[in-house]
C-alpha cells in the first residue's frame, strides 16, 4: 500500500510517501510546496489544490493521511490552515482515495510513544524507522511522513 502523509498549510504544503507492504515501511518520496506568502488566499487555495491533485496523479497512492488540525492561538491563522486542509481533503476524496485523519497527539504517540514528544524526536523516529541516512528537510516534509507512518502503524 502506497500512503500519501499531507501535513496541509497555506504557506506551505509538507508531503510524504511511504510504502507499507507486509508490514515494512519503506521511504518514496517527500518534498514541501511553497505558495507566495503576498497572495490572496483563494489564489493560494487554487494552487494548494492542483499541487495535490498533481501529487496524487504522479504517484498514484492507495489513502492518504492528513493531519488534523490543532488548536492555534492566532483564530486567523488557524481558519486558513483549515481551509487549506480542507482543498487538502476534497483533491483525495476527488481521485477516490480513502481520506484518514490524524492529530498531533495521535502522530508523536505513534512515533515516540509519548503525545507531547518533541519534533526532533518525531524526525529521530522518522529517520530510524524508514533506515534513512539523513534527516527529511525541510520540517514540513518530515512531519507528512511521520503522518504517512502513523498510518501504516494504524494498520497494522
Amino acid at each position: 500500500m502506497k500512503i500519501l502523509g499531507i501535513d496541509p498549510g497555506t504557506g506551505r504544503v509538507g508531503w510524504g510517501i511511504i510504502s507499507h507492504d507486509k508490514g515494512v515501511d519503506t521511504f518514496v518520496d517527500c518534498g514541501c510546496f511553497e505558495t507566495k506568502a503576498n497572495s490572496d488566499l483563494p489564489d493560494r487555495l487554487v494552487k494548494i489544490y492542483e499541487y495535490i491533485e498533481k501529487l496524487i496523479q504522479t504517484h498514484n497512492p492507495d489513502v492518504m493521511a492528513v493531519e488534523s488540525l490543532f488548536f492555534e492561538k492566532n483564530a486567523k491563522t488557524a481558519i486558513d490552515v483549515a481551509a487549506a486542509r480542507g482543498v487538502t481533503l476534497l483533491a483525495g476524496a476527488k481521485a477516490r482515495l480513502t481520506v484518514f485523519q490524524y492529530t498531533p497527539l495521535q502522530v508523536k504517540s505513534s512515533l515516540t510513544g509519548y503525545g507531547k514528544a518533541e519534533k526532533n524526536q518525531v524526525e529521530f523516529m522518522v529517520g530510524k524507522i524508514l533506515h534513512l541516512k539523513e534527516k527529511i528537510k525541510p520540517d514540513d516534509a518530515a512531519d507528512a511522513v511521520a503522518i504517512a507512518l502513523t498510518h501504516a502503524f494504524r494498520v497494522r
